[in-house]
């Protein structure tokens, strides 16, 4: 353990990132520093019983939101994943992080948020903007794409023999959730307060390359189709995502090949002081799991 600082506190650790965070943290101060809030108190049990104080939050309820700030002294907030409702959720969160008196406020925003073509952007854009008029101390961590987003779906690739998509040959410096997550810089002995950081991958790649490595690993054919913004919305929801959210998937997609999902500032790996995991092997992980 490298020090101690009291009452760090972590939204959504009920989702895989902020599951994540709590574990690189509790590599770096101990366990009793440390706050694990979700809305699930089942997927709370455990981080308590690895020692780690447990508190209800939920994201529309004030009552539960001002009692998990409670002594709060630093709080990451992960981006909530109810996208119609998320910029009245992040207001809630803030405002009760500003009448708590919480000293260091993280954000996970997202890559390039304030000159981005995506969708995605405008509620990461204006909760920054009610981070900058709370007059909390704050810090941007603007992440990039989860490489995940794309190996999650790496059974279909291999069932289908093609990776759909309309990215284009645009170049996407996508990296792991645990990558991200290594870079909450909560229990950093370095003033953060009013910081950007620009969060990608070192090793950007298109989707061409994505399915030739998929092929190369997998001795399967598997190719990328490009396909237009509607058609490829629209298979989305055949498959079962609601019409909102596979419009702006698509959407993100065009814009990746636009260039939105690249950066190759490198701020990531500076941050948590190694490589970004390469996308070979987060491919060999994912096709182990299908085998």
């Amino acid at each position: 353990m490298t020090r101690t600082i009291s009452r760090i506190l972590v939204t959504g650790t009920s989702g895989q990132l902020g599951a994540l965070v709590i574990e690189e943290l509790l590599k770096k101060i101990y366990a009793s520093h440390l706050i694990a809030a979700a809305r699930d108190p089942k997927a709370l049990m455990a981080f308590s019983r690895r020692g780690v104080e447990t508190r209800l939050l939920d994201y529309t309820d004030q009552i539960s939101i001002e009692a998990a700030f409670q002594g709060v002294e630093r709080l990451l907030l992960v981006s909530s994943n109810v996208i119609d409702q998320r910029l009245v959720q992040h207001r809630n969160v803030i405002e009760a992080a500003a009448r708590a008196g919480v000293g260091l406020f993280a954000y996970t925003s997202l890559l390039h948020a304030d000159n981005s073509s995506l969708l995605l952007a405008k509620d990461h854009v204006q909760t920054e903007a009610l981070l900058k008029g709370s007059g909390i101390p704050y810090v941007l961590l603007r992440n990039g794409w989860y490489t995940e987003n794309y190996t999650d779906s790496i059974g279909a690739a291999l069932v289908h023999g093609a990776v759909l998509g309309s990215a284009g040959t645009g170049r996407i410096a996508a990296a792991t959730r645990a990558d991200y997550a290594a870079a909450a810089i909560l229990a950093s002995d370095v003033d953060q307060a009013g910081r950007t950081y620009e969060l990608a991958g070192d090793e950007a790649f298109t989707m061409p390359e994505y399915a030739a490595e998929i092929a190369q690993q997998s001795g399967k054919p598997v190719i990328y189709r490009d396909l237009p913004e509607a058609e490829y919305a629209a298979i989305l929801m055949q498959v079962g995502l609601p019409e909102s959210f596979a419009a702006i998937l698509a959407q993100s997609d065009i814009g990746a090949s636009q260039g939105a999902l690249f950066d190759d500032s490198h701020q990531l790996s500076t941050l948590i002081g190694r490589p970004t995991t390469p996308l070979r092997e987060v491919v060999a992980k994912a096709l182990s799991a299908v085998r």
